[in-house]
């Protein structure tokens, strides 16, 4: 993985429903390797859950400042995107290649990736997760527009 524009001090808060299981033990394997700490809210196994039980507790460790960014996986990435988007605070974005990966995090800061298991080959999801990971904030016209949200 590429260096981080996210202080590694904090965890990192990652959660799935079970469409996204696979695909985010996976990608914390990939991330601990790294060096990150990884906050894993669940689900654990491939047995069907509800996808807000695992969105909002990530997006609530980022709103609160208790992880400095978050990844959420489900089978579209709507639903823990619809999700995550209701805390104060959290900007959530849906991807689904690295160049949306780079834009959300160039163009609107965001804080939470989303990445739709069941459409993105976990090749691309990592690269993703690698992109949003080490892209920085632009600033300057987008920040008034961030400032909006």
């Amino acid at each position: 993985m590429s260096n981080t524009i996210f202080d590694k001090s904090l965890p990192l808060a990652i959660g799935s429903d079970h469409a996204g299981f696979e695909y985010k033990a996976h990608v914390i394997d990939t991330l601990k390797a790294a060096g990150w700490q990884v906050a894993d809210k669940g689900t654990y196994s491939l047995d069907s859950v509800d996808y807000p039980d695992f969105a909002h507790p990530v997006a609530t460790m980022v709103e609160e400042g208790k992880a400095g960014v978050g990844i959420l996986i489900c089978g579209s990435g709507n639903g823990v995107c619809m999700t995550a988007n209701k805390h104060h605070g959290i900007r959530a974005a849906l991807c689904w290649n690295e160049e949306l990966a780079s834009l959300s995090r160039q163009h609107n800061n965001a804080n939470v990736l989303c990445i739709p298991a069941r459409f993105v080959p976990l090749a691309i999801a990592e690269k993703m997760v690698d992109v949003f990971l080490s892209t920085p904030f632009e600033g300057g016209r987008h920040e008034k527009r961030v400032e909006k949200i």
